[in-house]
């Protein structure tokens, strides 16, 4: 889904001051993206052949900001160690440490697994 079709596309609840379309900034898109992929295999695979399927992933209502650090908390979990990102490759899915990051009360870690 890295492609220039999925990116461009307008955040589809937001204007902009003149009623304009507004950008997906790079975080945004990187959170619709994680959206669709959670969705599941039809979504994911359903957007490739209607991009129209993925706008709605664009919408300030579904934020999958929250899955990208599911892995840092798998790993802590399983470990009971912060995850050392010291690495010589830069991964997209690797999300920025965020100081005082809090997660989300709603979310049943045990869905995913993770107990």
């Amino acid at each position: 889904m890295d492609q220039e079709k999925f990116g461009t596309l307008p955040i589809i609840d937001m204007t902009g001051p003149n009623g304009t379309p507004f950008p997906q900034s790079a975080d945004s898109f990187l959170y619709a993206h994680s959206a669709v992929v959670a969705a599941g295999q039809a979504a994911w695979e359903g957007v490739f052949f209607d991009i129209d399927k993925f706008a709605p992933y664009t919408s300030t209502e579904c934020d999958g900001e929250w899955l990208l650090y599911v892995p840092d908390q798998a790993y802590a979990l399983a470990t009971g160690k912060g995850w050392d990102r010291s690495t010589r490759y830069c991964s997209r899915a690797s999300p920025t440490r965020m100081a005082g990051r809090t997660w989300p009360a709603d979310v049943d870690y045990r869905l995913m697994g993770i107990s």
